[in-house]
């Protein structure tokens, strides 16, 4: 089995944000009440001010303001699925499992599009909660462990904050350059676990 982070790693950007930008080109008017709170939340987190799980609450918020939510996602996907990277989509097989933190309403319809298996963060758009804890990191090795540690052939993302579960694979993937160039994981000297624990700790990797 192959497990693949979804956001940055076979999908370029984030699946959330672009659903967003997408959705406020049909109504403009959430460009006043959505962006102003993410651009100062965005900031706040940079600043270390701000946990990731509230920032992705907050981020994940414009879900619950979208009319008729099924049909405009796969609307969405439409014409977004042309950014899965092409290299995913020439080793693709029928077992791969995609792992991601966003939210499980975005990735669940671009994953049975792809005939894969997929987990992702469960959040509730009418209540604007998660129904579980967002799968990030730690959260994601866990989940492997919980299905009774699966063996994991590859594994690949862009971000150092999958090293917990990059560790339950044979072998792990570095995926940089927007999605399209891979490497080998990086080696974990004392600089990288500098770079891995506070990515960890700070939250998600997230390009805004």
């Amino acid at each position: 089995m192959n497990v693949y982070d979804f956001d940055g790693t076979i999908y370029y950007l984030n699946c959330t944000v672009d659903f967003a930008l997408w959705y406020m080109k049909k109504k403009p008017f959430l460009c006043f009440s959505y962006l102003p709170r993410l651009f100062v939340d965005a900031v706040l987190y940079k600043l270390d001010k701000m946990p990731s799980y509230l920032l992705m609450r907050h981020l994940f918020s414009i879900l619950g303001k979208v009319d008729d939510f099924d049909t405009r996602v796969e609307e969405f996907w439409d014409t977004h699925e042309k950014r899965i990277s092409p290299w995913y989509l020439d080793q693709k097989r029928p077992d791969d499992l995609i792992i991601s933190a966003s939210p499980e309403c975005l990735v669940g319809p671009i994953a049975k599009r792809l005939g894969v298996k997929y987990v992702a963060t469960e959040y509730d758009i009418e209540t604007g909660v998660y129904v579980n804890n967002l799968m990030y990191a730690k959260e994601k090795s866990r989940y492997i462990i919980d299905i009774n540690f699966p063996r994991i052939d590859n594994f690949y993302s862009d971000s150092l904050s999958d090293t917990p579960i990059a560790l339950c694979a044979e072998k792990a993937y570095f995926v940089t350059e927007k999605a399209q160039k891979i490497i080998s994981w990086p080696h974990l000297d004392p600089v990288t676990m500098k770079k891995i624990k506070k990515q960890i700790k700070t939250g998600w990797t997230i390009h805004l």
